[in-house]
Order: C-alpha cells, then sequence, then structure tokens
C-alpha cells in the first residue's frame, strides 16, 4: 500500500505539472521548462521502476527478463540524474537572474539545448549498469545483478558507485548549497535600494517565494536520497550486512524513502505557488 502510494500520487501530481506547463504557453518559462524536465524524471522512476524494484527486493526474484533487467539498473542512474541536474540548473538560473540581473537570460532555445545535454550526460552515465546487466539462475530463484568483468572483490563496482554517488548527489548538492547561499543572503538580508516602490516589493516577494520552493525541493530530494546512498557504501565496505536478520525491511524502508521523492515535487509545487 505504502508503494503503490507512490506510484499513483507521483503519477498524477506529474503528470498535472507536465501538462499544465505544456497547454499554458504564458507557463513555458525557463524555470517552468527545467521543472517539466525534473516531472518528467520523477514521473518514469515512478511507473518503470518503483513496482517492480519492490517486487523484486520483497521477493528476492526476478521475473522480469533479461531486458527489463538492463532497463532497470539503466534508468534509475538516468532518471536521478536528469531530476538533480535540473534542480541545479535552476539554481544556477536564479543565481544570474538575482546576482546579475543586467546579464541577459537563457533563452528557450537555449534552455532545451542544456535539457537535452542533461539527458545525454545521464544516458552516458548509467549505460554502463545497463550493459553489464545479467540475470543468473541461483536454483529455483533468478537474479538481476551488475556483472563487471574482472571484478575481483566488487572493486570495480564500488568506484561506479562511488563516481555516481558524487555526481548525482554531493558535487550537485553542494553546487546549489553555494548558489542559494548567495541569492538568499542578496534576496534576505540585503538592504532594500532606492527603489522601494509596491512593484518592487511584489517582484521581490516573487523571487523569494520560487527560492524558498526550490529551495524545499533541493532539500527534500537530499533527505530522501541520503539513507539510500549509504545503505549501498556501508555495503560495499562491509558485506556481512546483507545478511543481517532484518535487513530486507531496512531496505524496504530505505528504498520507499527514495521513491517518495518522486511524488513530493507537486505537493510542493501546490502549497508554495498559486501560479
Amino acid at each position: 500500500m505504502a508503494y503503490a502510494a507512490i506510484v499513483l500520487t507521483a503519477l498524477c501530481g506529474n503528470v498535472v505539472v507536465i501538462w499544465i506547463i505544456l497547454a499554458h504557453r504564458p507557463m513555458r518559462t525557463v524555470t517552468n521548462y527545467f521543472l517539466l524536465n525534473l516531472a518528467a524524471a520523477d514521473a518514469s522512476m515512478a511507473a518503470f521502476n518503483t513496482a517492480f524494484n519492490f517486487i523484486y527486493a520483497a521477493h528476492n526474484d526476478w521475473y522480469f527478463g533479461l531486458h527489463y533487467c538492463r532497463f532497470q539498473n539503466f534508468l534509475p542512474i538516468t532518471a536521478v540524474f536528469a531530476s538533480i541536474y535540473s534542480m541545479t540548473a535552476i539554481a544556477l538560473d536564479r543565481y544570474f537572474a538575482i546576482i546579475y540581473p543586467l546579464k541577459p537570460r537563457l533563452s528557450s532555445t537555449s534552455t532545451k539545448i542544456v535539457i537535452s545535454v542533461i539527458w545525454l550526460l545521464a544516458l552516458a552515465l548509467a549505460f554502463p549498469q545497463c550493459f553489464y546487466a545479467q540475470i543468473e539462475h541461483l536454483g529455483s530463484r533468478v537474479i538481476c545483478k551488475v556483472d563487471w568483468p574482472g571484478d575481483i572483490g566488487g572493486q570495480h563496482q564500488l568506484t561506479y558507485q562511488l563516481v555516481v554517488i558524487v555526481l548525482i548527489y554531493l558535487m550537485p548538492l553542494m553546487v546549489m548549497g553555494v548558489t542559494y547561499t548567495k541569492v538568499g543572503i542578496t534576496l534576505w538580508a540585503s538592504k532594500i535600494p532606492g527603489d522601494s516602490t509596491e512593484r518592487y516589493h511584489e517582484q521581490l516577494k516573487a523571487k523569494r517565494k520560487v527560492v524558498k520552493m526550490m529551495i524545499i525541493v533541493v532539500l527534500t530530494f537530499a533527505i530522501c536520497w541520503l539513507p539510500y546512498h549509504l545503505y549501498f557504501i556501508l555495503g560495499s565496505f562491509i558485506e556481512d550486512i546483507y545478511f543481517e536478520t532484518y535487513i530486507q525491511q531496512v531496505y524496504l524502508g530505505i528504498f520507499w524513502l527514495a521513491m517518495s521523492s518522486t511524488m513530493y515535487n507537486p505537493i510542493i509545487y501546490c502549497c508554495l505557488n498559486k501560479r
């Protein structure tokens, strides 16, 4: 029921976000194009990854064949990369718009190019997982795993895992932390310049709302995915952890939290952005 709630809420919420942006021309802003990309990544994760991985983790048996095994190892890294770099692009766009307001903004065409580059990089990073994914028969069970060639002691898997964590978690979060800190200081801590008209205050208020909303989106993502990354880093160094009595239940809880990140954003938009 908990996993079904994620799938239904994430699909309904993100499809609504996609429809609102595509069907209403005034909504097609630079920030909203990146939110559209984020919604598409979250919806694909909810639709094609969450339920299948839950079934595999709960039953410890892969029912879906080799091709879907490869797809399952390919999609999560692709979608998470696209999600977090869409957030990073929004943070950088807000940074330049607020810190350097006289510089030209990204055009619609440039935004689409940036989104295309994000997906191409995501596909490239996820490709090794897909390429080396295999199914293996263990008695009556079938498992889906990534079999790195010449991987003695799991070193290749560990190296890849650490690179992925740096690229899709630590580095973008660090960039967003720096940019939103500077933006926050500019919007909340600086003195109001000579133009203190009502229109100026409305513009400042609107900017603060967007930045506040995006900071909450980023923090939600960071909190949801932190236990998941820690679990696999710990498992890479201490393999015995996978044989603990309640580790399956612990993993299902951690995986639920990570997958739940796909459903929160539409709720955050609804609560913090009337437009």
